[in-house]
């Protein structure tokens, strides 16, 4: 057993990433570019909801023109992919954060295509996902780049480490294999088939789990001094936590987030940091 762990305060990181892109905003204000980003939203999905709202009052924070495009549920694909087109030619928008899942009816990869690579501020475009697989310079996907910057802040080595990641997804498991494969990092994807799971978790220096089972993650699949990151959001009795069983596991981990706390607000934090610099990048006098 390790004697205590480290609870990795998100928030903390988060408010001073933000304080400097507050002072990159007002350095792009001095040239005439006014960073802004709009959210397209579709549906009425909670969660969906709840996590636009944060995005947007955090770029407000910081001096980014934050935009809500709220569509109807029964919206189809080709006139979502309309309105993108129309997000991606407005030369007044800096950034375009489709927020998904989006409705079953939709298209997903046609919508995501549809994003200017120049404006993809989540790095959703497949030609943004395939710059990523050659290492090619790019903007990074937002969550992925939240948790390597937590492992950067509090000097966890990547390098010949075997991590893994229980999470498959476009928007995180696979673009954050990349990203540590990038740092030199073993790394290891599992999901739902994968066999042994707990043999594979137990000899893992880090594992970032992002299943959506509210104590998926225990303390007897871990060992002694594992980097644990929790990905998971759920809600129980009215009350938000991660995949990870966190009261039993910190007593085993090295490093452990919280969740509420840890890689959400470093996600939102990573969007305000894209935002600016697609618009230091791409963005021309707006004034």
């Amino acid at each position: 057993m390790v004697s205590m762990s480290i609870v990795i305060n998100g928030r903390e990181l988060a408010s001073k990433i933000s304080a400097k892109v507050k002072e990159r905003v007002e350095e792009l204000k001095r040239k005439g570019v006014y960073p802004c980003i709009t959210a397209v939203l579709v549906g009425n999905d909670e969660a969906s909801a709840i996590y636009v709202r944060e995005k947007i009052k955090q770029c407000e924070k910081v001096g980014i023109k934050a935009q809500l495009l709220h569509l109807p549920q029964d919206m189809d694909t080709e006139s979502l992919i309309k309105e993108v087109k129309k997000l991606s030619l407005d030369k007044t928008v800096h950034a375009i954060l489709v927020q998904l899942p989006l409705p079953r009816q939709i298209d997903e990869n046609a919508v995501l295509e549809s994003i200017s690579p120049e404006k993809d501020v989540d790095c959703l475009n497949p030609l943004n996902l395939g710059r990523l697989l050659v290492n090619d310079d790019c903007i990074e996907s937002c969550t992925p780049k939240g948790i390597i910057r937590i492992l950067e802040n509090f000097n966890i080595p990547l390098e010949g480490k075997n991590v893994v990641v229980v999470n498959r997804s476009k928007i995180i498991g696979k673009p954050l294999s990349l990203m540590l494969l990038k740092k030199n990092a073993t790394v290891r994807i599992c999901h739902s088939k994968t066999e042994k799971l707990a043999d594979h978790l137990s000899r893992a220096d880090i594992i970032i789990v992002g299943v959506g089972k509210p104590k998926f993650l225990t303390v007897d699949m871990i060992k002694s001094g594992a980097v644990i990151i929790d990905v998971g959001t759920n809600k129980v009795n009215n009350k938000v936590v991660g995949d990870v069983d966190f009261e039993s596991v910190k007593e085993k981990a090295s490093f452990i987030t919280p969740v509420p706390g840890g890689v959400g607000p470093m996600t939102v934090a990573m969007v305000l940091e894209n935002t600016v610099l697609l618009a230091e990048k791409f963005g021309g006098a707006n004034d």
